[in-house]
């Protein structure tokens, strides 16, 4: 029962633009040190293996000016190492580094709209207040002045430190700023509690949508339509119906009605999606365009 109750202060519930409630499980405190921590151990792998792999190579070169250049050349791949792993990785398709994605986790908007690219950077450039100042401030101290300042220091950057620890949505000073939250990674599969009913609807109605209408949309956007089609109103029904008419440019026929094209919609873009993924093509959302 605590268990459940722990579980349960962790689920938040998002409106997206369409109206449509998702309910979304945000990744523990503990869950997001773990990810950070297998995300260090490849960031360190990275940089050994290839100040290896250079010592090697410019072995026989001895330490002359061309080692010195290979030496700096590896001092600016250990900078973007560094700052730009989580960028690169958070900017993909998958808005999760390799230790997120191996626990299940992903960066999300906080809105429900797109991961933007300014939100990635915004989230990660306040990493070093966040990280890199209390193991600075905590190696410092050589002389009892110096040891006050970096005493004082580590409790000032400690507060960023352990800022997910003290808040409900388990947020880092990053994602405040740059408007994100880390969640448990959605589960991707169709859903089909509702499809047999739109198929009856699509042949009934002659609804005919070609397969660059059908491709408009991803597996996220249909959850989206299950959950407007079982629960909203129906001024919102009209509202979706409407976006998506303009989106795919569908012309209105005489006698057609909002609830109606939702159901044909939803049937045929669920019957593309799953014959995308029958070719191992699965279309995560509309912004996924990968063919």
């Amino acid at each position: 029962m605590a268990e459940e109750q722990r579980q349960s202060k962790m689920v938040r519930v998002l409106v997206t633009p369409e109206g449509a409630a998702i309910h979304l499980k945000l990744a523990t405190a503990a869950e997001r040190a773990g990810a950070f921590a297998i995300d260090v151990a490849i960031q360190w792998a990275i940089v050994i293996t290839s100040l290896l792999g250079l010592k090697y190579i410019s072995g026989p070169f001895g330490m002359g000016s061309g080692a010195n250049l290979a030496f700096a050349f590896w001092l600016v791949f250990f900078f973007f190492v560094r700052n730009f792993y989580y960028i690169f990785f958070e900017l993909g398709q998958k808005a999760a580094t390799p230790g997120k994605r191996a626990l299940g986790l992903r960066v999300a908007s906080r809105d429900g709209g797109r991961l933007t690219a300014n939100a990635v950077l915004a989230r990660n450039f306040t990493r070093e207040l966040e990280i890199g100042l209390p193991f600075q401030f905590a190696f410092m101290g050589h002389d009892q002045a110096t040891a006050w300042m970096a005493l004082l220091g580590l409790i000032w950057s400690g507060i960023f430190l352990f800022f997910p620890v003290f808040n409900k949505d388990k947020m880092r000073v990053g994602d405040l700023i740059a408007g994100t939250w880390v969640i448990r990674t959605p589960k991707v599969s169709l859903m089909g509690d509702i499809s047999h009913a739109a198929a009856t609807t699509t042949r009934a109605a002659g609804f005919s949508f070609t397969a660059a209408q059908a491709d408009a949309y991803g597996i996220h956007e249909l959850h989206v339509l299950e959950d407007v089609l079982r629960q909203s109103t129906p001024e919102i029904k009209a509202q979706v119906a409407e976006r998506i008419r303009t989106k795919i440019g569908w012309v209105t026929t005489a006698g057609e009605t909002d609830i109606a094209f939702l159901e044909a919609y939803y049937a045929a873009l669920r019957r593309r999606l799953e014959q995308r993924m029958l070719l191992g093509q699965k279309k995560i959302d509309k912004y996924d365009t990968r063919t």
